[in-house]
């Protein structure tokens, strides 16, 4: 699972640690493996020397250079002033084409298949040069009808046509607004009134496992001001639209007549300016509305170019979103690395996305846990050929250790990069490295630039080679991390109460780390009380508010998530007080639950066991302590699997 010294040489981060690290490490310099370590701290010390030599790598072009890398004199911003000066349009980096790294016109920009299609077909390409076309057609509609600055939602599945609209709306100097197309539509709406959304862009149908799902009326059920729908098949859309509405087709027919369809002047705005909000769920109850600025794609462009080896010739595939933070992050690292984006419109869970892993000629696929889970469990993927794989790549959830041995052995025991981070942060904060000797389902390093301690209960660090358990805390020096939010006091959020370090005040991240004899690092869950189903965080709050009022017999509920006991995705587990007089069942509320809050929240969600208890335990200022009851299931899950 290591790579050997001459193979670690030829990777993106072993060039430049054998071109730079005889010279920033002196002696001390010996290869990429054996340096990997003392490198990795260099860039923590010296984080502006680092960003200095990626920004050489990546597909970045200024037209206004930065005045330097980084400005930490205004004492006001904890996390500096990154780039100060710096003008560009990050969507139109994505579009050029590039000495280093080679991108050319002719370059496969994406590859593609819809469900359904004859698998034994030929996939679908699109060239930079086609691609940059399509993307200035919609980006031309868009300069006619909206204004620079104005906010414009994606609601659909991570097609072609998202990924063009994506980047039309940034490359126009409009901002996306991220909406998975998962959501209810009160979640939908909750997030058009936050940021303010002038218009969405939707689908009329989704289509998954060969059935056609709603999406417009839900769409339109979270009343958006304006609508573009999409036909998920075809040229004409299958709803009556509202008047206000307006088909893809019609958008965009202006400008089949305009005279210079292919010519559009990109809104170049300071590095600083924002492209794309994105949501996280607090435990407020309404979702953190997080703004990426031209920094961020930066960022996790980075973290993939160095830890996964992203680059020129690879395809890069995993299923995602664009409402999700891995969404924006698989499209940056491919078009800012030179690497080919691969697309399937359709669920991952069967044979067909597998063969279009094959077909496509996939070298580095990302997963969540659960997905692996579901290929393994029903051998979906039996007699394909994913040989072509260099490296996988993980996140999201807790790994289970059997379902990546068995992830790792098609493709002949490439590695699984772990990655763990968030969306305030467009990346990962803690990583597996091929440079180091991995463990199945732990991390080995933090990323690079990044500066980490583990807290103690009283909030003293940890020496940083001490076994130990506790919450993260973060170096506020870090490239492409948030420092505002549009509708939380960013201070209160990530740093108020955090403790100083060496004279820097922590930012906070929340998650709960172990740290290994061996120095490998899990993630135990959260500090506050948000949960992660299937990859997608929530909030306890936002739960319990569904749950309240789902029946006459209740009281009050709580909502915890563990983690089972042999890894895999948390379970959701909802304790119930009833009311005086009532008595119900666990299993009729763990139906109604569950029905309730794929309605009101995430039709993804479930309810794996319901636990009825006379009172909850609390505080003496009436806090509900929801760790003492996790803790209760965490250990009758421990005592279930001895059994």
């Amino acid at each position: 699972m290591q790579l050997n010294v001459q193979d670690s040489k030829l990777t993106n981060l072993g060039k430049i640690m054998e071109i730079h690290g005889p010279k920033l490490l002196g002696t001390s310099y010996k290869d990429p493996i054996a340096s990997f370590n003392l490198f990795r701290e260099y860039t923590i010390r010296h984080p502006e020397v680092y960003w200095s030599i990626i920004l050489k790598e990546l597909s970045v072009t200024f037209h206004e250079p930065p005045k330097c890398i980084l400005d930490t004199t205004d004492k006001s911003r904890p996390g500096g002033t990154w780039l100060p000066g710096s003008v560009l349009n990050i969507a139109e980096c994505c579009l050029l084409p590039s000495i280093h790294p080679r991108k050319e016109d002719d370059s496969c920009a994406i590859v593609w298949r819809d469900e359904g299609d004859d698998d034994d077909s030929d996939v679908n390409r699109i060239t930079l040069k086609q691609l940059r076309e399509q993307v200035i057609l919609v980006a031309n509609a868009l300069d006619r009808t909206f204004t620079k600055g104005d906010a414009i939602a994606i609601d659909m599945p991570m097609t072609v046509n998202a990924v063009i609209i994506y980047l039309a709306i940034i490359l126009a100097g409009c901002v996306v607004v991220s909406i998975a197309d998962s959501f209810a539509a009160k979640e939908i709406a909750t997030r058009l009134r936050v940021s303010k959304a002038k218009a969405i862009f939707t689908q009329d149908f989704i289509v998954r496992g060969g059935r056609k799902f709603p999406l417009y009326s839900r769409v339109v059920e979270a009343s958006p001001h304006k609508v573009i729908v999409l036909p998920v098949s075809g040229r004409n859309v299958g709803v009556q639209l509202r008047e206000q509405d307006i088909s893809w087709k019609d958008f965009l027919a202006y400008d089949n007549q305009h005279q210079r369809p292919n010519h559009f002047t990109p809104a170049y705005l300071p590095v600083d300016s924002m492209i794309n909000i994105l949501f996280s769920s607090g435990t407020t109850g309404e979702p953190k509305a997080i703004p990426w600025t031209q920094l961020s794609p930066i960022r996790s462009t980075a973290e993939g170019w160095a830890h996964i080896n992203v680059g020129v010739g690879d395809v890069y595939c995993w299923p995602t979103n664009l409402g999700w933070v891995m969404g924006p992050i698989l499209l940056f690292s491919c078009f800012l690395t030179g690497a080919t984006l691969a697309l399937y419109h359709g669920s991952p869970l069967g044979r067909g996305f597998g063969k279009f892993v094959q077909d496509a000629g996939v070298t580095v696929l990302g997963t969540v846990p659960s997905l692996v889970k579901t290929w393994k469990n029903t051998d979906c993927i039996k007699g394909l050929d994913w040989t072509k794989i260099k490296s996988f790549a993980s996140t999201g959830e807790t790994s289970n250790v059997d379902d990546d041995l068995w992830l790792s052995s098609k493709s002949y025991y490439k590695p699984i990069i772990e990655c763990c981070g968030g969306t305030e942060l467009a990346s990962s904060y803690i990583q597996a490295s091929p440079f180091q000797p991995q463990a199945f389902g732990a991390f080995s390093t933090a990323s690079m630039t990044t500066g980490l301690v583990i807290l103690d209960e009283h909030g003293v660090p940890y020496p940083d080679d001490k076994a130990c358990v506790g919450e993260v805390g973060l170096f506020p020096l870090y490239l492409g991390a948030t420092d505002r939010l549009l509708n939380a006091d960013h201070n209160d959020v990530y740093f108020k109460g955090m403790p100083t370090f060496k004279g820097m005040r922590l930012r906070r991240h929340g998650d709960i780390l172990k740290r290994t004899v061996g120095g490998y690092i899990v993630v135990q869950g959260r500090a506050d009380d948000t949960m992660n189903l299937g990859g997608i965080k929530t909030s306890s709050v936002e739960i319990e508010r569904v749950c309240d009022r789902a029946d006459e017999s209740i009281l009050e509920t709580a909502a915890v998530s563990v983690a089972p006991p042999d890894g895999g995705p948390e379970i959701l587990v909802i304790f119930v007080v009833l009311k005086k007089g009532f008595n119900q069942q666990p299993e009729k509320l763990k139906t109604i639950f569950s029905k309730a809050i794929q309605t009101n929240l995430n039709p993804l969600f479930k309810v794996s066991n319901v636990k009825i208890i006379p009172e909850f335990p609390r505080t003496a200022s009436n806090k509900l302590l929801r760790r003492v009851l996790r803790d209760q299931i965490q250990h009758e899950l421990s005592v279930r699997s001895r059994m």
